[in-house]
């Protein structure tokens, strides 16, 4: 287990005012949920609430209320009489998260209403983003852009309640890929899958495009499940 990052306590302070929730637990859980999704926050690390509150601007009750909110996502997990800290994923998570995946991203490919252009340039910068993080040799930002376009593309859908589903599935994915060996060697593959996705959607052609996800998930999900094993 590791202890939390003081870096990353000052970036939940820093990102604070444009995180979005109804009640302030849930804006701060949001806060918490993107910091791992966006892999600053990594499997096993500690997370003390008081440290976390004082970061967020919120009282301990509301950074507790937050933090079991996260639990019950599957994202933070609890130890009796040790803290709280980062869920670790199991090979079972990793068969769960891609079910889902499948039903949501897939769904909203071919049946999403919002295929106009402004989300379909999204989906575009998204793959820019990739392709110059590749350039950069950032790996950890290739990982990022990857989030970034599997947000997109549920976007296309137009509904509100599959990105807030899409939101929890971001955070457990992230946390799957932490157990790869390789992030280089994982993520950038998928950066061409992604451009090869994008020009499917920019055509119009939903059939193809769904296809291709269909056919991304299955080798994703065989790599992972794969790495797992030798765990």
């Amino acid at each position: 287990m590791t202890a939390v990052d003081p870096a990353s306590v000052a970036l939940l302070g820093q990102a604070r005012s444009a995180v979005t929730g109804s009640t302030t637990a849930e804006r701060a859980a949001n806060a918490v949920r993107e910091e791992v999704v966006e892999g600053r926050l990594r499997p096993g690390t500690r997370l003390p609430d008081t440290e976390l509150a004082e970061a967020l601007g919120v009282s301990r009750n509301t950074m507790r209320e937050a933090m079991s909110q996260l639990v019950t996502e599957r994202v933070l997990e609890r130890h009796p009489n040790r803290g709280v800290y980062v869920a670790t994923p199991g090979v079972d998570d990793v068969r769960d998260v891609y079910r889902a995946r499948r039903l949501i991203e897939r769904a909203a490919v071919r049946w999403g209403q919002d295929l106009d252009p402004t989300r379909i340039a999204a989906l575009r910068a998204a793959v820019d983003e990739g392709r110059h993080a590749v350039a950069a040799g950032d790996w950890t930002g290739v990982a990022s852009a990857n989030q970034h376009f599997h947000r997109a593309l549920v976007r296309l859908a137009g509904s509100p309640r599959l990105e807030q589903q899409m939101a929890l599935l971001l955070a457990e994915m992230r946390l799957i890929f932490h157990r790869m060996p390789g992030v280089r060697e994982f993520h950038e593959p998928f950066v061409g899958r992604n451009d090869g996705i994008c020009r499917l959607l920019e055509a119009g052609d939903r059939d193809a495009a769904e296809q291709a996800l269909s056919d991304y998930f299955d080798e994703a999900e065989a790599q992972l499940l794969e790495s797992y094993a030798r765990l």
